[in-house]
């Protein structure tokens, strides 16, 4: 835990955007969320997107930390509220679907990234983990999806998009930050009122011991 490294508002940042602007710095540690591709209203994701580009527009990257805890209370905790109320078909529900997710999440484990702790909810996936050497936020997240994917299709024997194709991420800030994404991850399933069965759970050995 003491060796982690954050985010550093000095050092150079990799900037790339697909709907989102994503933030990179080599080694550093990410909170994650991405979610199948039904899981929000299109209706309402359309209007969120909208008042969001502007927001950004208005505030671009790096954020101080007082202008990225005013967007996560603005349109972050949007998205989190309607993802936990459960929209879509919520394959990740079956434990055979999420047991996939997990498996791909550990996979490069030592090699592209460490994992801290993640949580596979119905519809979505919350992961903290540090990355690896030069590895890339996006190319992990496209490996992830992408394996699962077809493993998640030949599990219902359904087509079309798994996926939603872009994800939200945050660079970790400090110790307190860190705490904080694995108490949400933690907590995640108890606020969404869902059984044991219907969510799967990581957590590092240093993460349980670390974080009460």
């Amino acid at each position: 835990m003491d060796s982690l490294k954050f985010f550093d508002p000095r050092a150079d940042i990799e900037k790339h955007t697909s709907v989102l602007p994503h933030w990179e710095q080599p080694g550093a540690s990410y909170f994650v969320t991405f979610r199948l591709a039904d899981s929000l209203p299109k209706e309402k994701l359309e209007e969120w997107k909208c008042e969001g580009e502007v927001w950004i527009e208005a505030y671009p990257k790096p954020w101080s930390e007082e202008v990225e805890k005013d967007f996560h209370e603005r349109f972050s905790s949007t998205i989190e509220q309607w993802l936990d109320a459960g929209h879509g078909s919520c394959v990740l529900r079956d434990p055979s679907a999420s047991r996939i997710v997990g498996n791909a999440l550990n996979h490069f484990e030592g090699q592209r990234c460490i994992q801290h702790a993640w949580v596979v909810m119905p519809n979505h996936v919350h992961a903290l983990f540090t990355l690896l050497g030069e590895h890339h936020l996006d190319q992990l997240l496209h490996s992830w999806k992408s394996f699962t994917a077809n493993k998640i299709h030949a599990f219902t024997e359904e087509r079309g998009r798994c996926w939603q194709r872009d994800y939200f991420d945050r660079l970790i800030r400090d110790q307190a930050h860190f705490q904080n994404c694995v108490r949400y991850i933690r907590k995640n399933p108890m606020k969404s009122k869902l059984r044991p069965g219907e969510y799967l759970l990581f957590e590092s050995e240093c993460v349980r011991a670390a974080v009460s």
